[in-house]
């Protein structure tokens, strides 16, 4: 009777760590960044996969491929896979399910996505040095009808967006309209097609480390819906 109950215990705890979670960290950070994101998960029973990508090296499109395919074989076979994203990483995803479809994608999340691009990129795009610090994907994500994110179109998949209402930058912030996280508004983070979207008074650079940001990326994937009455 031990031995079955045994058995059991450790199916059941494989079925739940094996649901895939790929995390995806912004423009010019590292899988360092998702670090805290990861370890909740782990311990909320997802299988995190959390691996950086040189994102100052490439365009949008070839980043698409080369930070999520390797990840995805990393995911069990027949379990279902989800993403968690945080700024660039969201618009990677949007980038790479436009031209591929993935086997028993469930739920994505993303963290201050420009989903309708950045103002900040409009106005600094031809700064000396802008280029040098943000590669050609940062130059991509402006709010123009051809910027990347602009000719994605609407969502065809299940995505909770989280928006940040705080700012540490107010530079940058004085370039954009509205209500903003210091790099990006709450408007451009909104995309058609979206399932849920919340706003919480976080920053751009810091959101994914925030806690209250994290029980609400476990909350969605868990339950396909964000706490909205935790939202202040």
């Amino acid at each position: 009777m031990k031995l079955i109950l045994l058995a059991f215990l450790l199916v059941f705890s494989n079925s739940v760590q094996a649901s895939c979670v790929i995390l995806l960290h912004g423009l010019a950070r590292t899988h360092g960044a998702m670090e805290p994101l990861e370890n909740a998960l782990k311990e909320e029973g997802f299988l995190p996969i959390n691996e950086g990508y040189p994102s100052r090296e490439y365009p949008i499109e070839q980043l698409a491929e080369i930070a999520i395919r390797p990840a995805l074989e990393k995911c069990p076979k027949g379990e279902k896979v989800n993403f968690v994203t945080h700024s660039l990483g969201g618009i990677l995803v949007r980038q790479y399910l436009s031209r591929h479809d993935v086997a028993n994608l469930n739920r994505v999340v993303m963290l201050g996505p420009p989903n309708q691009g950045s103002e900040v990129v409009d106005e600094l795009r031809d700064v000396p040095g802008f280029h040098f610090i943000n590669g050609d994907a940062g130059m991509q994500l402006g709010t123009d009808e051809l910027s990347i994110p602009n000719t994605l179109g609407k969502a065809n998949f299940d995505v909770g967006i989280i928006a940040g209402t705080s700012s540490i930058n107010w530079i940058l912030s004085s370039l954009i309209p509205g209500t903003d996280d210091g790099k990006v508004s709450i408007e451009s983070t909104k995309l058609d097609g979206m399932n849920d979207h919340i706003e919480m008074p976080v920053t751009h650079p810091f959101m994914m480390k925030n806690d209250r940001v994290i029980a609400q990326v476990v909350n969605y994937l868990k339950n396909g819906s964000f706490e909205h009455d935790d939202n202040p």
